[in-house]
């Protein structure tokens, strides 16, 4: 029986990676590319700062410090107006009557300010949300969701993981607690491969979260 539940956040609780996406983007087509919001998906999971340093590689962008400045804020500035949920996720984590955490590859007061957002400030109190910043190693290592567990003494038999990216289902599964892939996110297109999830231990994946409850509740 599932008494425990950590999701990830962006991506899982709030469709936040497609306004990543948005922000790179902008930035990218200002310098005259010409760029869709699909090519930057396959980032989604990981730390922004890691991704800025990916593409300032693979765009030959020499001043990383100004590009990051810049990435940091045309993604405020969406976030603040544009930011949503993950359709289903309000009415399932408003209705379940398990323990609830966070454990994610952003950092803390960015989790907390979504959650006020989005209105969920008062289902995920802020001893039950775990950022990168908290830990050593950030996502596809264990250290976050070792931590929620170990912090709460959390029984892995009685726990699963939401995760939208292979990155989070990597950590997740080197944590030895079972995970459930998700793609109900708007940066899960229909090209998207979701074997992306299943090849990094999801024991299953699901593109919405009536079916995704359904599933918890038979485990």
């Amino acid at each position: 029986m599932i008494n425990n539940i950590i999701f990830d956040f962006d991506g899982v609780i709030v469709d936040s990676e497609v306004l990543a996406s948005k922000a790179f983007v902008k930035y990218f087509n200002n310098l005259g590319y010409s760029l869709k919001e699909d090519q930057f998906y396959n980032y989604a999971g990981n730390k922004t700062v890691e991704v800025i340093n990916l593409l300032s590689e693979k765009y030959k962008i020499e001043n990383k410090e100004k590009f990051a400045e810049e990435i940091f804020s045309i993604v405020a500035e969406i976030y603040s107006q544009d930011l949503k949920l993950v359709e289903g996720a309000q009415e399932y984590i408003s209705n379940s009557k398990r323990r609830h955490f966070i454990g994610s590859n952003s950092n803390k007061d960015r989790i907390l300010d979504g959650l006020r957002f989005v209105g969920l400030d008062k289902l995920f109190l802020k001893d039950q949300v775990y950022s990168f910043d908290m830990v050593e190693k950030p996502k596809p290592h264990p250290d976050i969701y070792l931590k929620v567990l170990n912090d709460n003494s959390l029984n892995i038999e009685e726990t699963i993981i939401i995760e939208d990216s292979g990155v989070g289902v990597k950590a997740a599964f080197s944590a030895g607690v079972k995970v459930f892939g998700i793609t109900a996110g708007k940066h899960w297109h229909s090209n998207r491969d979701k074997n992306e999830l299943f090849d990094n231990g999801a024991l299953n994946v699901f593109s919405d979260y009536g079916s995704l409850g359904r599933a918890i509740e038979e485990l």
